[in-house]
């Protein structure tokens, strides 16, 4: 899902067409350049709740492939949205050093996740849950139920490549 950060970013916000207004311009603050997992929960719960009908416009859900859309990126921040439908769901994966969170806006997820160095734990997520996490932690999401989801998803800093591994038990950490 990582795409290359234009040149001309430094202080400027690419923001989806269908986003654009000024909710989300004045939430991504493009002059901070990191995010902590705390902000990142902050700014996905602002665009979740405030901007719900617009992103219920942008969704797709396509039975075939994972759907996903970037709907804005600063030098500091990157927000997406992705569509799951029944069944779909991730390879275990970390995000590459960037702090991360999600919210659910709708439907249901299970998710396995592992901190560095500790167990791999479980939890399932319906809408209106949030969760954010710093760049020690790996996680494989799925939607186990029979009907759509959809979520927002934020990363800091932007652009990190995700690393898929075999297993949750294989991430050692950054």
């Amino acid at each position: 899902m990582t795409t290359s950060l234009p040149v001309n970013l430094k202080h400027a916000k690419d923001i989806h067409p269908s986003v654009d207004v000024p909710l989300l311009r004045d939430a991504v603050y493009p002059e901070r350049t990191l995010w902590t997992p705390a902000e990142l929960r902050e700014l996905i719960v602002t665009v979740a709740t405030g901007l719900a009908t617009p992103l219920l416009d942008i969704v797709r859900f396509d039975a075939g492939q994972r759907w996903w859309s970037r709907l804005a990126l600063t030098m500091g921040v990157e927000l997406w949205l992705l569509s799951w439908a029944p069944g779909q769901g991730t390879e275990p994966h970390d995000h590459g050093g960037a702090s991360g969170a999600f919210t659910v806006t709708i439907g249901e997820l299970s998710e396995e996740y592992r901190h560095s160095g500790g167990p791999v734990q479980t939890a399932r997520w319906a809408a209106g849950d949030t969760v954010a996490f710093g760049p020690q932690r790996a996680h494989q999401l799925r939607n186990h139920s029979t009907r759509p989801a959809a979520t927002v998803h934020a990363y800091s800093p932007p652009l990190r490549p995700v690393r898929e591994y075999r297993a949750l038990t294989d991430f050692a950490g950054i």
